[in-house]
């Protein structure tokens, strides 16, 4: 089995050394589209590829999700 850690060492970020993943609650759209799945870990939202879940993870702030949800419903990462 994959090991499902992510580790990052960034200055200034306020995110964690190293966040456990393997026993998150992984979900996926309200009507399964698309490849993408988020888990809600120790204050952090992690998102992963579900296609390829032994991949690296994306681990947000609540901020910065904040941010990124009101982008993505303002369609700045539309790719048409």
């Amino acid at each position: 089995m994959a090991d499902s850690t992510t580790q990052q060492r960034r200055t200034g970020w306020d995110k964690p050394d190293h966040l456990d993943l393997s026993q998150a609650q992984w979900r996926s759209s309200s009507r399964g589209l698309g490849d993408v799945q988020i888990a809600f870990v120790e204050g952090f939202i992690a998102m992963r590829n579900s296609r390829r879940p032994e991949s690296p993870s994306l681990i947000f702030t609540p901020d910065e999700w904040g941010v990124f949800v009101s982008d993505a419903r303002e369609g700045e990462f539309d790719l048409t």
